[in-house]
Parts: C-alpha cells; sequence; structure tokens
C-alpha cells in the first residue's frame, strides 16, 4: 500500500489525515492466473492499482477472443468508462499472471472525493492515466503497423512479453499469429 502512497506523492503531497482516509477505503485483492476481474455484463465497480501482475482487456466472441489491451503492474486497471457510467460492462478483464491489486469501489471513491483535500486529485490523475493509455493505444491503431505496435508493446514492458501468450500479443496489434510469428522472425 506504501507503494500507492509513493506514485502520488510524486504529484502532490498527501497529508496523513488524508492518506489515513484513503487508504481505510483501499482494498488488497490477490488473484490466480486467468482470473476474471470483471465479466461481460457485470457493472465495473473498482479502480485498481496493480502492485503484480498483467491484465487483459478483452472481448469474448464465439471463436477467439479479441485483446484490445494490457495493463501492467505499477499502473491502474479498470474499465474506467463502465466505472464511471456504473452501467453493464462490454468486454471482461482477466489476469494473464497471478495478481495483486489495491482497489477501490466506486462507492469509495466518491467518499474519498468528498472527505479529503487530495481525493479529487488522485481520482484524476488515476483517471488521466487509463486515459492517456486508451488514447495512445488508439492513435497507434491508426497510424502504425502491425510491425511497430509489436516493437512498442516490447519496449514498454520486454521483460513481461515472456509471461503473455503469443495468441493474445497477435490479437492487441491485430493480426493472426502466423503473422506474429513472421515478424518476430524478421526483427530477431
Amino acid at each position: 500500500m506504501n507503494e500507492i502512497r509513493r506514485y502520488f506523492e510524486k504529484f502532490a503531497p498527501i497529508s496523513d489525515r488524508d492518506w489515513e482516509v484513503f487508504s481505510s477505503k483501499i482494498v488488497r485483492r490477490e488473484f490466480s492466473k486467468k482470473s476474471l476481474l470483471l465479466k461481460v455484463d457485470q457493472k465495473e465497480n473498482y479502480l485498481s492499482y496493480i502492485e503484480k501482475g498483467i491484465v487483459r482487456f478483452c472481448i469474448p466472441t464465439e471463436f477467439e477472443d479479441l485483446t484490445f489491451g494490457f495493463a501492467f503492474a505499477g499502473n491502474f486497471v479498470s474499465a474506467y468508462d463502465f466505472f464511471l457510467t456504473q452501467k453493464p460492462s462490454t468486454y471482461q478483464l482477466e489476469t494473464i499472471t497471478e495478481t495483486i491489486l489495491w482497489s477501490v469501489t466506486y462507492d469509495d471513491l466518491q467518499h474519498i472525493y468528498s472527505e479529503t483535500e487530495i481525493g479529487n486529485k488522485i481520482g484524476r490523475l488515476a483517471g488521466e492515466d487509463l486515459f492517456l493509455k486508451k488514447s495512445i493505444r488508439e492513435l497507434t491503431l491508426l497510424t502504425d503497423s502491425a510491425e511497430q505496435r509489436y516493437l512498442n508493446l516490447f519496449t514498454e514492458q520486454p521483460h513481461l512479453l515472456q509471461l503473455i501468450p503469443l495468441k493474445y500479443i497477435a490479437s492487441y496489434i491485430g493480426i493472426t499469429p502466423q503473422a506474429l510469428s513472421r515478424i518476430r522472425k524478421r526483427i530477431s
């Protein structure tokens, strides 16, 4: 939990009182590999900080899931659009590895916003972090080749790519596993 405080204090100091209110609302949650954090049609009730692990954003289909995002340790994770609207999700979140999350519920976050001086800034920083990742992802899909998207992912988290099945990486960059195999051969 101290890791979360250090993360936020990079941007603004948090008083002990505000931290006490904030930390009293955070819950540690542990998940095994391949656990569903959020199912389709379920309401997203958590905004979480990943202490350890990798989470995959995907849309289940009849034949193969479509992977459209990953979240790694040291980042926030949520089906944030559905967290904000409190409507049922149209996609799911699944752990790829054993995962530890520090989570706050929607209602508890509203309490933190109203009871602390720093709460709104914390919420804004988490929201901005999630928005920037989504925006960058959308731009790369429109402007980068599949090979460049693979290289970007490899540059961002090279040690973690070994933990993600190639079929998820291929889906994420919008190609078949066979095409990914050809890209990997070409750049190695």
